[in-house]
């Protein structure tokens, strides 16, 4: 383990669950996790925090079981993310004309300009989230990637700027801080999703990233490495399972467990004569839900959501000849069956599940690889993101972690994949770069040795049994 790098947390305070999760790289760029916890959510409707009291009940119970899993774990600092309807999004054009033209553009050039986009004019009851830079322009040059130490006079960009409501956002501040903790940043939840679940091709060929949460789905566009688009959906998994139950008479936990399942997002793919039989309450009969019935139900308000997704790429004018990559189906509902036949059949574009393991070092409980918890996964990767680029001071007092806390299969993943050798505490600084080199190149050709003496035995065993067969 890289004992260097910052321990980020991640706390996904969403409509049905608040998780947090503890992680850090290792010296391959992996992440690697070092606690997590998680708890029902009771006091958040549709992404907005409407009761603070039992949002920190539910904070604190998250934290606690992140600690049960590693009591080594100190939580000061963490990455929350951020959804809910009244997230609205705009683009905007700044300039700045530098004085020294002489000098190469630097990052303070860069800062100005993103700093002077938070005096943008909107709406007294609104404010700024996230200013993301699409792409600059130095003079008469467009479409520059990365400005930094060319030579210009004019320095431009085109932004794309998240706001929310201010009360929404203080909501959630009163309820991290109550809960004996300092918010790092607000990441929008969609960009939170997309680090985690997309390679650096993904960005480059066109996604849509669709994360079906528990209140809200949240919508981010890519394309060609920019951020084209972000949107929140008011519907999610929590309006299908009210569906199930006004439309089913049955009660809400039950709506939910027929959903999770036997739920056919696709109606034609459920079988017309399968029945579920749920007990009657206080004396009453027990009650036959047809399966055609729920995946009807299911299927409309999941269609109801794509509509909203493909009107949303048509105001950008995003078509499916411009999405190579596709639309990336990440979040809790996203476990649906036959969800992505459904997306696709609405959309026409090519769709897929998204799991967070794309990032991830091996050998993590399988849990953590579930749609549910990209969004947690993915505000650790931006915590990461600002520190390797400077943007955001960490503790630098970091807790060495004791591994014996981590999960079994971790653990041994890390002894057989990652070898290293015993030092003395205060001398282990983690392997250099040239040592990991020189590991990786033993090891390929160990490899190649074994492969080829398993060649040579193969080859001898063949004459052998050739010459057997002459006798």
């Amino acid at each position: 383990m890289n004992q260097e790098a910052p321990i980020i947390v991640g706390l996904d305070i969403g409509t049905t669950k608040i998780a947090a999760i503890a992680g850090r790289k290792n010296e391959y760029g992996k992440l690697e996790i070092l606690g997590f916890g998680k708890a029902p959510s009771f006091g958040v409707q549709h992404g907005m925090v409407l009761n603070i009291d039992q949002t920190i009940k539910a904070i604190r119970q998250a934290l606690e079981n992140c600690y049960a899993s590693n009591p080594d774990l100190e939580i000061n600092e963490v990455y929350v993310g951020i959804a809910g309807h009244h997230i609205k999004s705009l683009q905007t054009r700044g300039d700045i004309v530098r004085n020294d033209t002489d000098a190469e553009i630097s990052p303070k050039d860069i800062d100005q300009l993103i700093n002077d986009q938070y005096k943008t004019v909107i709406p007294a009851s609104d404010q700024i989230i996230d200013v993301i830079p699409q792409q600059y322009i130095v003079d008469s040059l467009q479409n520059i990637v990365y400005p930094i130490g060319m030579s210009g006079v004019k320095v431009g960009a085109n932004f794309h700027i998240i706001t929310g409501d201010k009360n929404a956002i203080r909501n959630i501040n009163r309820s991290v801080e109550k809960s004996g903790l300092r918010i790092k940043d607000l990441v929008l939840q969609p960009l939170a999703s997309a680090a985690a679940v997309m390679c650096d091709m993904d960005f480059e060929a066109g996604v849509a990233i669709v994360d079906i949460g528990g209140g809200t789905t949240d919508l981010a566009v890519f394309y060609e490495g920019i951020l084209k688009h972000t949107a929140v959906i008011p519907y999610g998994g929590e309006n299908i399972t009210n569906d199930i139950k006004n439309g089913l008479g049955v009660l809400k936990t039950q709506a939910e467990q027929m959903k999770v399942q036997f739920g056919y997002a696709l109606a034609d793919e459920a079988k017309s004569n399968a029945y579920i039989t749920i007990p009657g309450l206080r004396g009453q009969g027990p009650k036959e839900i047809s399966v055609k019935n729920l995946a009807h139900i299911i299927q409309a308000r999941m269609s109801e959501i794509m509509d909203f997704v493909v009107y949303h790429l048509k105001q950008i004018g995003m078509d499916n000849k411009m999405l190579n990559g596709g639309i990336i189906l990440t979040g809790g509902g996203s476990q649906l069956k036959h969800l992505i036949q459904l997306t696709e059949y609405t959309t026409g574009v090519s769709a897929r599940i998204g799991f967070p393991n794309e990032h991830l070092a091996t050998g993590h409980i399988d849990e953590l690889t579930k749609p549910m918890y990209s969004t947690c996964i993915g505000l650790i990767l931006k915590g990461y993101n600002d520190w390797e680029n400077d943007r955001r001071a960490l503790d630098e007092n970091f807790v060495k972690i004791n591994t014996s806390y981590l999960s079994k299969e971790q653990a041994t993943a890390r002894e057989t994949e990652q070898p290293v050798e015993t030092m003395p505490e205060e001398a282990s600084q983690g392997p250099s770069a040239q040592e990991v080199h020189e590991r990786k190149i033993k090891e390929r050709n160990a490899s190649l040795k074994g492969f080829l003496d398993r060649m040579k035995t193969k080859i001898i065993d063949m004459f052998t049994e050739e010459e057997d067969a002459k006798l």
